[in-house]
């Protein structure tokens, strides 16, 4: 037998059959059918009484204001900080997870890796708190 053509079936290797992919595509039009059905019998069923409390834009429990509107302003340079400090953490967690789904393959060697890239995140946390990065005074 072929070692290089043999593969699921008798498929040549590489070949993709559409049917493979069928569970994934009734799972899909499952979950998609049952969230349209939950927002239509939830619009539908629930129960609307509108009124101008409502209806009042609601911005942390701050009635806004029309000096107070963001749009003839800038933002203040504490929520650049705070998202980029959220993008560089959250980078670390997508590094996280395929260490967590390889480390029995990559032994001590990745786990020292690892351990080396979070403490640089620590230090990095650290740093940011020192500096007073996330204080809002």
């Amino acid at each position: 037998m072929d070692l290089a053509r043999a593969s699921r079936r008798g498929r040549p290797r590489g070949c993709v059959v559409l049917a493979d992919y069928l569970p994934l595509v009734v799972l899909f039009v499952i979950a998609t059918a049952f969230v349209g059905l939950s927002l239509l019998v939830s619009a539908r069923l629930g129960p609307s009484r509108p009124n101008p409390t409502k209806r009042a834009a609601y911005e942390s429990g701050i009635i806004p204001e029309p000096e107070t509107d963001i749009r003839g302003t800038r933002f203040p340079v504490k929520f650049y900080l705070v998202a980029m400090l959220f993008i560089i953490f959250d980078v670390e967690a997508v590094f996280l997870y395929p260490w967590a789904v390889t480390l029995r393959s990559l032994g001590w060697y990745g786990m020292a890796v690892m351990g080396v890239f979070i403490a640089l995140l620590f230090e990095t946390y650290y740093y940011v708190l020192r500096k007073g990065g996330l204080d809002w005074d």
